[in-house]
């Protein structure tokens, strides 16, 4: 039996005695980082909340095995914030919808959560009206069953199905209804609430996870009463995603006592907020960075490149890397990199076909 299934759904509980101090500890850690980015004026506030949010649109969308471009994720957040960043590029229609979903997630956090922003968010994920090759219902609730399955067509193995579609509209008018009242419930645990109840209705034919997550995300800047976001959920998720993906099931096979499932969101909540240090850390460093060559000049390739070396650069930077990254030919690259060298920007480490650059 499913927890919908269960008599007394969506009567959820939990052990208060178990849930408390891991509450206590996720609310002193937001009013820290709060203190913390407070402190650090304007301008790196900005920073760090776009690296954040980038992070966040990213890292939801690899959940569900898709790659985004980041550069371009960057650039359309910076873009409809109004954060001026070098190296700007444009981005695919794909990145914008998921974009716009997020950003109205949180940065309107205050507005009344209705089916029909939800509807919004759902064809701004899929503006095409179809999820990969398939024609899908788009801003509207689904028609049809729907079960999460894994293995070899034939030979699924069932996870989870969710209530019928014919209980949908039901399901999704109570939810709604306790999204916008008040139950006397912690905020924080209002989020995590959210993330099973919506994920467990899976009221759409496809974006039901990134959905969840932008809900919880909504419902968390409610909690900090601010759009400005530090921490990202869905990137200490993807790092946790065998986890997430087992606590969900055995949650929405078990009894109404969500207790474990509550753990689990707090402590991934938690371990999301310890990464604002690192996230801090890199914005000073990239801050500093450009301060110190804001009279330099350079192209746009190498405004590109050394964005992503300040950022999470993968593995180590070759001509044929920054070729391919700029899609340019290697005897601009080449120029590109020694005049980088030039300006003592970047220095070289290797010989021959080992030769590579980082920042110095």
């Amino acid at each position: 039996m499913y927890i919908h299934q269960r008599k007394d759904w969506p009567n959820f509980t939990w052990d208060a005695d178990k849930i408390s101090p891991l509450l206590g500890a996720v609310r002193h850690n937001q009013g820290k980082i709060l203190g913390q980015m407070q402190a650090l004026g304007f301008k790196l506030q900005e920073e760090t909340m776009l690296k954040a949010l980038t992070l966040d649109v990213v890292k939801t969308s690899q959940i569900e095995g898709e790659q985004l471009n980041p550069e371009q994720v960057r650039s359309s957040i910076a873009r409809r914030l109004g954060i001026e960043i070098a190296g700007a590029v444009p981005a695919e229609r794909s990145v914008e919808g998921i974009v716009e979903m997020l950003l109205d997630a949180t940065q309107s956090y205050a507005k009344p959560l209705t089916a029909e922003r939800l509807f919004d968010w759902h064809a701004a994920l899929f503006p095409t009206g179809r999820s990969g090759m398939y024609k899908i219902n788009v801003g509207a609730w689904r028609d049809d069953v729907m079960q999460v399955t894994s293995g070899p067509m034939g030979k699924e193995k069932i996870h989870f199905e969710a209530p019928p579609a014919t209980k949908v509209p039901a399901e999704m008018q109570q939810f709604l209804g306790w999204m916008e009242t008040d139950q006397g419930i912690d905020p924080v645990i209002k989020a995590a609430i959210a993330h099973l109840w919506f994920v467990t209705i899976h009221p759409f034919d496809d974006g039901n996870g990134r959905i969840a997550r932008a809900i919880a995300d909504l419902q968390l800047a409610r909690a900090d009463q601010s759009p400005q976001r530090f921490y990202s959920m869905s990137a200490q998720i993807q790092a946790e995603r065998n986890k997430y993906y087992d606590i969900l099931e055995n949650t929405q096979k078990g009894e109404l006592d969500i207790t474990p499932w509550l753990e689990w969101f707090l402590d991934c909540l938690m371990h999301s907020m310890a990464q604002t240090d690192e996230v801090v850390s890199k914005t000073l460093i990239r801050a500093k960075f450009w301060e110190t060559h804001k009279e330099t000049q350079l192209n746009v390739r190498q405004q590109k490149i050394l964005h992503l070396l300040l950022d999470d650069f993968f593995g180590v930077l070759n001509v044929s890397k920054y070729a391919k990254i700029n899609k340019t030919s290697t005897d601009t690259a080449l120029r590109d990199i020694q005049d980088l060298m030039q300006k003592d920007i970047l220095e070289q480490e290797g010989k021959g076909r080992s030769t590579s650059y980082r920042l110095k």
